[in-house]
């Protein structure tokens, strides 16, 4: 039988707020809040790795599976595209059945999906259990919180979720590593194979430790129209602009599917003014400030996962290093944003959010354009000064969203507010992916044929210079078997200067995105409901 606490929302007799961490603290082990932290952190610990240590394994899947460019970009955007489409209304199955019930569902879920993930031998079924994986993991995030907030009392609640925050930040830095070492000392199955014990023990300690609670007035009703029409719009918008690079910017097919996208989200916002319990009340987006933290975290997101996919194929294929390598070449930025951000949550508590947060883009864009520079030959000196400057920028931004949105959210909306930062970072990340990998996939297109000419190498047919514009856009020279050694270094020479060149102009429009999010950053200040909110959605 499922152990469960009813919270009314109401004070008896006084109508005034109730707060959920307000009940008594529990004896033993059923809800003890600092085991419960314990339980849900080692649950979301699977979601915040694959953010990360995914990246690593791309190229070993690529090149086992025999994926293209495109198809190795829907490993990340199908994971990322659930979880960022899922997340509000996995808060809200939360709410409705328990975040108890919800969060152990999500972790068996989405372990499964790891293991049959790591069982696949086709490119088309790994993207089928990324889908899954996200879905289950946006389970998760929403009911960890809820969790949190319903076990610890007032007193404890922020140092509980800054605690949560550093499991999440731990996990992001060390995805590059653990995957490095997984890939190189036993295959890319074994990146995915990992979370099914880790989801083992998280559901033992769940089953055992968590304590449900529900609110009287949950709500009883679901916006299934309102999820289905977002789904829709963001999935033509992405394809479209994957699609893009094959079909031609201006092909029929190219814009059927952005009108189509632009219909689907003209058609959401309608009926989320119609619904009575909407997906995403569209009454949040009144706050100027709470907009641009909004804006502004879809922008880090693209410069920020954007930039990152390249990385990794820059880092194995490009300078052939091993998995290893290129994870502890990836460590200065990860590590970047866990040492810095305790520091920009001070400068956020001293002075507010609107100059760390300008600031910290501005890194990013300076960053990001330093990425623009590196060549064949750049050294890991110069390589790590990047990464860490983007680390540093990025810090800011993590640190100050909860206190941008949430806080400048009403408190009855504080939940819906910290699902949407979550799923704003989501979608940011895949259409990131998908328009610089559009970016880069049209430079290589279009300078390809003209170095393979400057080259004096044979003439190719355009199916195989098609074939050899899909290789080169992951960094790898499409030599045939058989090809003599002096014309294959020629072939290695063109195709690792064109990535380059790609990699350059894609870094480039990630540093003007980077430096729009600058002045986004400028419309954010502290939100009257701050102090109140800050324990919602912070990661």
């Amino acid at each position: 039988m499922t152990s469960q606490t009813t919270v009314n929302k109401t004070g008896p007799g006084d109508g005034a707020p109730h707060d959920p961490s307000d009940q008594p603290p529990a004896k033993g082990l059923r809800g003890h809040p600092w085991f419960t932290l314990i339980t849900v952190a080692v649950g979301v610990m699977m979601v915040a790795l694959d953010g990360t240590i995914v990246a690593i394994a791309n190229p070993a899947i690529a090149s086992d599976l025999g994926a293209t460019f495109a198809e190795v970009q829907w490993i990340t955007n199908a994971y990322f595209l659930a979880l960022a489409v899922s997340l509000i209304t996995a808060g809200k199955l939360g709410d409705r059945f328990g975040h108890r019930q919800t969060f152990l569902i999500g972790v068996v879920g989405f372990a499964a999906a790891s293991g049959a993930i790591g069982l696949s031998d086709s490119i088309a079924l790994v993207v089928t259990f990324r889908v899954f994986q996200g879905l289950f993991g946006a389970l998760l995030m929403p009911a960890a919180l809820g969790l949190l907030r319903a076990t610890f009392p007032a007193e404890k609640l922020n140092m509980a979720i800054g605690l949560w925050g550093m499991v999440i930040g731990a996990s992001t830095a060390g995805g590059p590593i653990l995957g490095g070492v997984l890939v190189e000392h036993v295959n890319w199955q074994s990146v995915f194979f990992i979370n099914v014990p880790v989801g083992v023990l998280a559901l033992a300690l769940g089953v055992v430790i968590l304590l449900d609670h529900r609110a009287e007035n949950a709500p009883r009703s679901f916006d299934l129209l309102g999820i289905a029409l977002l789904s829709a719009a963001m999935f033509c918008l992405v394809w479209a602009l994957i699609k893009a690079p094959d079909w031609g910017w201006g092909d029929g097919k190219t814009w059927a599917f952005v009108l189509a996208s632009l219909a689907g989200f003209a058609l959401f916002a309608y009926w989320e003014t119609r619904v009575a319990e909407p997906l995403i009340p569209l009454a949040l987006f009144r706050s100027v400030p709470l907009s641009a933290g909004v804006v502004l975290m879809v922008l880090m997101a693209i410069a920020f996962m954007g930039g990152l996919f390249f990385v990794t194929f820059y880092l194995q294929n490009v300078h052939g290093m091993s998995p290893i390598d290129a994870g502890l070449h990836l460590l200065p930025l990860t590590g970047m944003m866990i040492v810095g951000s305790p520091l920009a949550g001070a400068m956020i508590t001293k002075w507010g959010p609107r100059i760390p947060l300008a600031g910290g883009m501005a890194a990013t864009a300076i960053a990001m354009y330093g990425m623009s520079t590196l060549e064949t030959d750049t050294g890991s000196g110069v390589m790590s000064v990047w990464f860490a400057l983007l680390g540093l920028g990025l810090a800011p931004v993590m640190v100050g969203a909860t206190e941008v949105i949430v806080g400048n959210a009403p408190l009855e909306l504080s939940g819906v507010a910290g699902g949407l930062q979550q799923a704003a970072m989501q979608i940011g990340g895949s259409l990131g992916t998908a328009v610089l990998g559009a970016v880069m996939a049209s430079k290589v297109d279009s300078d390809l044929p003209v170095n393979w000419k400057d080259a004096g190498l044979p003439d190719l047919t355009p199916e195989q210079l098609g074939k050899a514009s899909e290789a080169v856009q992951v960094g790898v020279p499409p030599v045939a078997p058989g090809t003599p050694a002096p014309i294959a270094a020629k072939i290695a020479d063109v195709a690792h200067d064109t990535f380059i060149s790609g990699m350059s102009l894609a870094s480039l429009v990630a540093a003007g995105v980077a430096a729009v999010a600058v002045l986004v950053a400028l419309l954010t200040k502290r939100g009257a409901n701050a102090d109140a909110g800050a324990g919602v959605g912070h990661i």
